[in-house]
């Protein structure tokens, strides 16, 4: 073998310490991401129980009043992490003679890739109920 400034030709002694210099950065803003994502996930979870659970006292009769139906969606939607949830207000509406609300919850989350800032990710889910007609 020969010899070039006292280095041997072949030594590659040190060279997996190099090799996790470059790789272990991207390792751990690719965790990072994948920790948001499940925030995310987690959210929307929390986004269809708060739905359902809406859309339950929506069927009821006679049927609440849409701040009580709000109230009851903001209690039973769960998440964490540093997004924010916004409750739209029941839409009344009629199609072809049936009574119906629509229910929206958006949830809107800031991501960062640790030192540089990432997209916001909005998720809007929404439910169509069926309600009993009022009494005329």
């Amino acid at each position: 073998m020969t010899k070039l400034f006292g280095l041997r030709r072949f030594d590659e002694r040190g060279a997996a310490v190099i090799e996790m210099a470059f790789a272990l950065p991207v390792l751990i803003m690719m965790m990072w991401m994948i920790v948001q994502l499940g925030l995310v996930f987690r959210a929307m979870s929390g986004i269809n129980h708060g739905l359902g659970e809406g859309a339950r006292l929506a069927t009821l009769y006679p049927q609440p009043d849409d701040d009580a139906i709000k109230a009851k969606i903001s209690d039973a939607v769960y998440g964490i992490g540093p997004g924010s949830f916004v409750i739209k207000d029941p839409v009344d509406g009629v199609d072809m003679g049936a009574n119906f609300l629509d229910l929206e919850v958006t949830y809107s989350q800031k991501t960062d890739l640790l030192i540089i800032p990432g997209p916001t990710i909005n998720v809007t889910r929404s439910k169509r109920v069926w309600v009993a007609p009022a009494e005329a």
